[in-house]
């Protein structure tokens, strides 16, 4: 499982050029079940996502084809957890 930051990068003022095709990378991870969730950070520091099922090399070749990334409007961070506890519910989304 991996947490993936997005937080706004150099290019942040072009977010609305490159909104329509990161809004549909995102909406193709939800829809092949890698993504679980999608969001934005508080205080407008860009979005996180929850990502599964795909081994960190994975995540990271996923996110560097968001748009948003390769023209920088986001700098991503990865950050990988060893699930060891966790809700009934919860778990039934990892099956």
């Amino acid at each position: 499982m991996h947490i993936v930051l997005l937080k706004f990068g150099p290019n942040r003022s072009q977010a609305s050029q490159w909104m329509a095709g990161h809004k549909e990378w995102i909406e193709k991870g939800i829809n092949d079940g890698v993504f679980l969730l999608a969001g934005s950070l508080e205080n407008a520091q860009g979005g996180a996502l929850l990502a599964v099922k795909l081994s960190k090399a994975e995540v990271t070749a996923r996110v560097e084809e968001d748009p948003f990334v390769t023209h920088q409007v986001v700098e991503p961070e990865i950050i990988s957890i060893a699930p060891s506890r966790m809700t009934g519910e919860f778990a039934s989304l990892l099956a």
